[in-house]
């Protein structure tokens, strides 16, 4: 008698999250961004480095990655200071997203929406020793 997988129902949903960084200097971003790109199938190429596109306003930067293979181990990363990550998807992809992040950075969640099909979360990242 087969076993039902209990991985299906993740196979089945998209591991596409979209990932919000803002609140950060664009070295910040670029050090996060980093992290998700080694670790998933990324929008971002490896060369595209943030820029600051305000000097009145906060400056958002934006990925879309796939978190349905995991590529590389953990990739030692510092942040000068704590990040704000927004991360929207369904909800295993958003949970294996935060896990990644938790094997580079201190991260908390500081805020949820969840929808019938996604979520949103939003994390504060911190460099390991800052905490």
């Amino acid at each position: 008698m087969n076993k039902p997988d209990p991985h299906a129902q993740e196979h089945q949903e998209s591991g596409d999250v979209v990932v919000e960084v803002t609140g950060c200097p664009k070295e910040d971003a670029r050090a996060v961004f980093d992290v998700l790109r080694r670790s998933f199938l990324s929008d971002r190429p490896a060369d595209d480095t943030p820029e600051e596109e305000s000097t009145v306003r906060p400056t958002v930067w934006t990925a879309t990655v796939d978190v349905s293979q995991i590529h590389e181990g953990a990739v030692p990363a510092r942040l000068s200071g704590p990040v704000t990550v927004e991360a929207q998807g369904g909800y295993w992809a958003v949970d294996r997203l935060r896990r990644r992040l938790a094997d580079t950075f201190t991260v908390r969640v500081v805020g949820t929406a969840s929808g019938d099909q996604e979520q949103e979360v939003r994390l504060r990242l911190e460099s390991h020793d800052a905490a």
